[in-house]
């Protein structure tokens, strides 16, 4: 049966919300502004008032649109169960559909990073421009303050090359998912993720054709873009039974929702097969065995993780394993940290104000060190952390327990 036109599903989504409100005290954006057209319920009644041709499209629409940061929390406390993630993307296609130079920036980034020889050339031009003394003449604000926050944001870059575990033939596959700014920031993740599998008897494979997940296109009105890309994953990573595992929380999250945007016959069978490692190593993990470590370590709950994957405590659980170690939270109110994609860069205003109580609870907590399991919230807490004069180091939670690991398959 062909899929109802955008109009139809968003008519049919938005009659769910009864403006109860409910949602409002979850919302960042409606936190820190407190305009009612910056709300889910208030987004809600424009993108329906768009899709029915009753409101002319202005940039004021668009920017509480844009706005959005995505993070899903209105879902979690919603009684009438409003796909709000439906909604927000389709009200952007909608935005891009009328005004086509939109989604420009967006068709930009997505041809970059879904191109590995060009995903390489960044990670090669990011080490340089960390080695050669220009990111320092950056920071120090020579060309501005806003190049200057860009230059907080570079990461430490490692060129690594692919490396292969030694396993058993009889050991169970397993594919990895690299995803694409991840690749470049955080490449060392997947070998890392491969020897903890090892470990567990476990054999990781990472499927080559794969691509970017297609959440930059699907949440940034460009639906026909994220279907090319999820298809281009399916015909990747097969119809076998393998489980599938994403490094980075962003990524699951797209790959559970193929089956609501992907249009292919097999997205359902595949979204099955996805697990957070978190979640895969402590259901197979027992035999883990780690090294102590006297330090403080502040968990960080990206919203993806917790909003949309549903998992909340394997993280924390996993870490907890590790003698002598510390873990506090680093919000209990469970906030957004601002970096929602593409958000941190293209409205940085309003991801650094976002951000601001989680470096508040840094100061307060003094962590030795903070984890989180999404790239985009480690580069922009970071970026914050090194503009703030904080001297703490953010990395994947499945780096430290790499780090520490204690049992483990021979790795050449």
């Amino acid at each position: 049966m062909p899929a109802a036109p955008l109009s139809q599903r968003i008519a049919d989504a938005a009659d769910l919300c009864v403006k109860c409100g409910l949602c409002l005290p979850r919302c960042p954006t409606y936190v820190d502004s407190r305009q009612e057209g910056d709300s889910p319920r208030g987004r809600i009644a424009l993108i329906q008032a768009l899709a029915a041709g009753t409101l002319i499209q202005s940039p004021i629409a668009e920017e509480h649109l844009d706005g959005c940061l995505n993070c899903r929390a209105c879902e979690s406390v919603c009684p009438a169960k409003v796909p709000y993630g439906v909604l927000i993307d389709g009200g952007r296609a909608i935005l891009a559909r009328n005004r086509p130079r939109r989604a420009w920036t967006t068709a930009i980034l997505s041809t970059m990073f879904s191109a590995a020889p060009i995903r390489r050339a960044i990670a090669a031009w990011l080490w340089l421009f960390q080695h050669c003394g220009i990111r320092a003449i950056v920071r120090a604000g020579w060309f501005g303050k806003r190049i200057a926050r860009l230059g907080f944001l570079a990461p430490d870059i490692q060129l690594v090359f692919d490396r292969r575990s030694s396993v058993s033939a009889n050991a169970t596959p397993v594919k990895l998912f690299a995803g694409c700014v991840g690749a470049i920031v955080e490449p060392e993740l997947a070998t890392q993720l491969a020897r903890m599998l090892a470990a567990c008897g476990f054999a990781a494979l990472t499927p080559r054709r794969q691509t970017c997940c297609g959440a930059l296109d699907q949440h940034g009105g460009r639906p026909a873009a994220a279907r090319d890309l999820a298809r281009r994953n399916l015909e990747a990573f097969g119809t076998d039974a393998a489980p599938v595992i994403a490094t980075a929380s962003g990524c699951a999250a797209s790959l559970l929702e193929y089956p609501q945007f992907a249009g292919h016959p097999g997205a359902a069978q595949f979204a099955r097969r996805v697990t957070d490692p978190g979640r895969f190593l402590q259901e197979h993990g027992a035999g883990l065995r780690f090294k102590a470590l006297p330090a403080r370590v502040a968990v960080h709950m990206p919203c993806t993780l917790r909003n949309v994957v549903g998992e909340r405590a394997a993280w924390a659980t996993l870490l907890a394993r590790i003698p002598q170690i510390e873990i506090v939270e680093l919000d209990p109110a469970e906030s957004c940290c601002g970096a929602a994609g593409a958000h941190f860069v293209t409205r940085p205003d309003a991801a650094d104000r976002i951000l601001q109580p989680k470096l508040a609870a840094v100061r307060r907590l003094k962590p030795d060190l903070i984890v989180s399991a999404n790239v985009g919230c480690t580069l922009h807490l970071a970026g914050g952390l090194r503009r703030a004069g904080i001297d703490v180091r953010v990395q994947h939670p499945l780096a430290l327990l790499a780090g520490q690991l204690a049992t483990a398959a021979p790795f050449e």
